[in-house]
């Protein structure tokens, strides 16, 4: 997405990132654009060579207060052991830093973060292209290492102050969800809106009677999608712990699978992940019975996510295309 910014903005964009990075006491190179969605992320070097991540987040998208939760969050799980990003603190030990208001830019946060090597495990809408062996070693690793994940989280006590958003019931679907209200976009026509806002009342319903095993709620990374799990020859690395909060164990699940299911290897990827997290963490049939309430409450999200991004290539026919989509497993799944 970083190919299409006007020239004039991305060399502000890239002047911006020089001046964050001067925090770290890096002054002499010229950070390379990686990603510009809800962060710039750029690929740098540290004055010791290290090769390490920075993003600029997107002004008034997240507090500090959430963004510094999210770091030590990270630095948490690192510590734990697991194959996260590390944070990594400026010469006079900050994890995030403000930079003021000028041109083009609001005031907003920078911090950098550690370079996790691999590559992603695939890209949204298109096939994944790994032999059914390599999935189910894959898929068993990303399995085992949620769970782990989840299982740290319950160890840990966070700081005072700390603070990350809550995958709950209102943020999924109450009047002001997480990822935006997905029932009431400019662009859906009237028969798709009133399906949506019946299927949210409904799921409503479920989710206030979600049997007690799948209650299984604390701190999830919320985005495990295939753009956010790194592969290589030692294993998978989780990143992009943005939209990570608190929240229902499922849904970390539901997401690493709804993309997933129009793969012909789905049963085989299904089967893989489930038993990779049953490896490290107690995950029952009983629990399982609903995850497919939460496949549709993942796919929801998505609806909301791009009506709230119009500026986007192609969001209004997204939008429309998640709105089919989502209803059309809805009725597969018996919720319409």
């Amino acid at each position: 997405m970083s190919a299409n910014l006007p020239k004039p903005f991305r060399d502000a964009l890239d002047e911006r990132a020089r001046q964050a990075l001067a925090c770290w006491g890096v002054t002499d190179q010229k950070p390379e654009l990686l990603k510009y969605r809800e962060n710039a992320v750029f690929r740098v070097h540290l004055a010791d060579g290290r090769p390490a991540a920075l993003r600029l987040h997107r002004a008034g998208y997240h507090s500090a207060e959430a963004l510094h939760s999210e770091l030590l969050w990270m630095a948490a799980l690192n510590n734990g052991g697991l194959a996260v990003p590390q944070p990594i603190s400026t010469e006079d030990g900050r994890l995030l830093v403000a930079l003021p208001a000028e041109g083009e830019f609001g005031t907003q946060h920078a911090d950098v973060i550690n370079w996790m090597d691999g590559e992603p495990l695939g890209e949204s809408g298109k096939p994944l292209s790994l032999a059914p062996q390599r999935l189910v070693r894959i898929f068993s690793e990303l399995g085992a290492s949620m769970a782990e994940m989840h299982n740290l989280a319950d160890r840990w006590t966070p700081p005072d102050g700390f603070w990350r958003a809550a995958w709950d019931g209102e943020g999924l679907l109450g009047s002001r969800p997480l990822w935006g209200r997905f029932w009431d976009c400019a662009v859906l026509p009237p028969a798709q809106a009133t399906a949506l806002s019946a299927l949210r009342h409904d799921l409503r319903q479920h989710l206030a009677t979600l049997p007690t095993p799948a209650k299984d709620f604390g701190l999830i990374h919320a985005d495990l999608v295939r753009e956010n799990v790194l592969v290589d020859e030692r294993g998978v690395t989780f990143i992009d712990f943005d939209d990570a909060g608190h929240g229902f164990r499922l849904f970390d699940i539901a997401t690493a699978l709804l993309k997933n299911r129009r793969e012909p290897a789905y049963e085989t990827i299904a089967a893989a992940l489930i038993a990779g997290y049953r490896s490290r963490r107690a995950l029952t049939d009983a629990a399982l019975s609903s995850l497919p309430l939460f496949l549709v409450l993942r796919s929801l999200t998505y609806i909301g996510w791009f009506a709230a991004r119009p500026e986007l290539p192609g969001s209004g026919e997204r939008v429309l295309r998640y709105a089919d989509e989502t209803l059309a497993l809805a009725n597969e799944l018996g919720f319409t």
